[in-house]
C-alpha cells in the first residue's frame, strides 16, 4: 500500500505542472510507469523542485500578474520502496485500475482549476455591477428604491476562497494576494452599500418641505390670492361699466336738469321775484343749432286714430326750419314728425309716410301752426296763422298712432328719445304746444291763432311742469297775442 501512495505522489508531481492530458495506456505496466514518472536520474528529488512549476497550473486573473504559488512545494516523505519505474527488468508496474484512478485524479484537478477561474470571473462582474450601483446612489440618482440595493446578495468572502484541492493530503493552499484584494474590495463595497441603505430611509422619512419648498408654496398661494383679487376687480369693473352704460342717459338727463334749474335760479335772482303768470305763459328757447339742446314732454300719447297738433313757433334758422317736434315709439322712430331739412319743403311724416306742406315759416317771425290727421282714408290738413294752406288723403291710411312714445321739441329722433342730428335741429322759440285726439274744426283753429280762444289740448297741455329742457335750452315768459302783434 505504501508503494501505491508513493506512486500517486510521484504521478501528481510529474503530471500537474505539465497541464496535459493523461497519456494513453501503455502496452504493459512497465511502459505506463515510464511515461508517467520523471527521468530515472531525477528520482524522488523531483518532488522537492521549485514551486513555480506547480503554480503555473493555477488560475490567473485576467490582465494581472501571475498569482503567487498556492503552496511552496510538495512534501514527500521517502518510503521504503521507490516510485515504480517502468522498463525492462524493473519489476511489475501499476495495474489498469491504478492508472484509471490516476487519470481521474488528474482530470479532477483540471476541473477544479477551471471552476475557480470561472468563479473569479463572476466575482469580478459582481464587483463591477456593485461599483456602478454605488456610483449612481452616491450621485443622487434615485433610479432604484433602497430595497433594490438591499436585494443584491452580498458576496461572501468565503466564496472567493479556493476550495481545498483533492490530492493535497487535506492541507488547504495559501490564498493568492489577488483573491485577498478581491475579498477586501467586496467587503468595502458591501459596507458602503449598507451605509447608503441606512441613509436612504432617513432621507425618505425626512422628506418634509425644506425652507425653499415652503417659500415656494407660500409664493404660489400668494399668487393665487392675487389672481382671485384681480379677477374680482375685473368683474366689478365690468359690472360698473355695464351699469354706467345703462345709466348714462339717465345721468346726463339728471345733470342737465340740475344745470337748467341752476340757470333758472340765477335768472330769478338777477331779475328779482317774478310776478304771477299762468302755467302756459312760457316759451322754450333753443339758441344754437346742435344735437343736444331740446325740450321733452313728460307725458306720452295714447293710441290715437286721429289728432290735431298746434303750436306757436319762431324760427331763427338760416336755411331749413329743422324739426319743431317729433314723436317716436320703440318700433317706429318717425311715428309723427314735422320736419324741414336743407332745401326740402316742410314735411309731415306719419308712420314714416310723407306729406309735403306748403307753409312759409322762415321770416323769423311768430307763426301759429296746426296739423290735423285721421286714420280714415289718411286725410290730413295744414294751417298757418289760422288759415288752411294744404289738405290731402292717403297719408298712412288706417294706421293707428302707437302709444307710450317720446315727444321731443327741437330735435328729430333716429332712435327712441335720442340719436339726434344737428343738421335737423330746430333753432328759435316754441310755445303753446298742444295735442287733441281728434281733428279740430277750422273755426277752433282760427280762434287759437287770433287769441280769441283758450282751448287746451285734451291729450297734451302746455304746462310749465310738463316740459323739461336740456343741453342749454331755456324757458322764458310768453304772451301769445302780444308776441304775435309785435311780430
Amino acid at each position: 500500500m505504501l508503494a501505491f501512495l508513493g506512486a500517486i505522489i510521484c504521478i501528481i508531481a510529474s503530471v500537474h505542472p505539465a497541464g496535459t492530458a493523461a497519456p494513453p495506456p501503455a502496452a504493459d505496466n512497465d511502459s505506463a510507469a515510464a511515461a508517467l514518472l520523471p527521468a530515472a536520474d531525477k528520482g524522488l528529488g523531483a518532488l522537492h523542485g521549485p514551486a513555480e512549476a506547480l503554480a503555473s497550473a493555477g488560475p490567473r486573473l485576467p490582465g494581472g500578474p501571475p498569482p503567487p504559488p498556492l503552496f511552496s512545494r510538495f512534501v514527500c516523505t521517502p518510503l521504503s520502496a521507490e516510485c515504480p519505474v517502468t522498463g525492462p527488468g524493473t519489476g511489475p508496474g501499476p495495474g489498469p485500475e491504478e492508472l484509471l484512478a490516476l487519470r481521474s485524479a488528474a482530470a479532477q484537478l483540471r476541473r477544479t482549476a477551471l471552476e475557480q477561474k470561472e468563479r473569479i470571473r463572476m466575482d469580478q462582474e459582481t464587483i463591477r455591477e456593485l461599483t456602478g450601483k454605488l456610483s449612481r446612489c452616491e450621485g443622487g440618482l434615485r433610479t432604484a428604491p433602497p430595497a433594490a440595493a438591499a436585494a443584491v446578495p452580498p458576496v461572501p468572502a468565503a466564496g472567493l476562497r479556493a476550495a481545498p484541492r483533492p490530492g493535497t493530503m487535506g492541507h488547504p493552499p495559501a490564498e493568492p494576494p489577488a483573491v485577498r484584494e478581491l475579498e477586501e474590495a467586496v467587503r468595502a463595497l458591501q459596507d458602503r452599500i449598507d451605509r447608503i441603505e441606512q441613509e436612504l430611509p432617513a432621507r425618505t422619512n425626512g422628506s418634509s418641505p425644506t425652507a425653499p419648498a415652503l417659500a415656494r408654496d407660500a409664493l404660489h398661494t400668494k399668487m393665487e390670492q392675487l389672481e382671485e383679487q384681480l379677477l374680482s376687480k375685473i368683474l366689478t369693473l365690468q359690472k360698473e361699466r355695464q351699469a354706467a352704460s345703462t345709466d348714462r342717459s339717465q345721468q346726463q338727463h339728471d345733470i342737465e336738469k340740475e344745470l337748467n334749474s341752476l340757470q333758472n335760479r340765477v335768472k330769478e335772482l338777477e331779475h328779482g321775484p317774478p310776478g304771477y303768470s299762468p302755467p302756459d305763459a312760457f316759451k322754450v328757447t333753443i339758441p344754437v343749432q346742435n344735437n343736444y339742446m331740446y325740450a321733452r314732454m313728460k307725458k306720452s300719447l295714447p293710441e290715437l286714430y286721429a289728432f290735431t297738433i298746434c303750436m306757436w313757433l319762431k324760427s331763427k334758422a338760416l336755411a331749413g326750419l329743422g324739426t319743431p317736434f317729433s314723436y317716436s315709439v320703440p318700433s317706429q322712430a318717425n311715428e309723427i314728425v314735422l320736419l324741414e331739412w336743407g332745401t326740402n319743403p316742410l314735411e309731415l311724416l306719419i308712420n314714416d309716410k310723407v306729406a309735403q306742406l306748403p307753409l312759409s315759416l322762415k321770416d323769423k317771425a311768430w307763426h301759429h301752426v296746426c296739423v290735423a290727421w285721421t286714420t280714415r282714408d289718411g286725410k290730413w290738413s295744414a294751417y298757418q296763422d289760422g288759415e288752411q294752406r294744404a289738405a290731402g288723403e292717403n297719408l298712412a291710411s288706417w294706421h293707428a298712432i302707437k302709444p307710450q312714445g317720446v315727444i321731443i321739441l327741437g330735435q328729430e329722433q333716429d332712435t327712441l328719445g335720442g340719436r339726434f342730428d344737428a343738421t335737423q335741429a330746430f333753432v328759435g322759440e316754441l310755445a303753446q304746444f298742444g295735442v287733441w285726439d281728434h281733428m279740430l274744426a277750422p273755426a277752433e283753429i282760427l280762434g287759437l291763432a287770433n287769441c280769441t280762444s283758450h282751448l287746451q289740448g285734451n291729450v297734451i297741455q302746455w304746462d310749465d311742469q310738463a316740459v323739461e329742457v336740456f343741453g342749454g335750452a331755456s324757458k322764458g315768459g310768453f304772451a301769445a297775442c302780444e308776441e304775435g302783434r309785435k311780430a
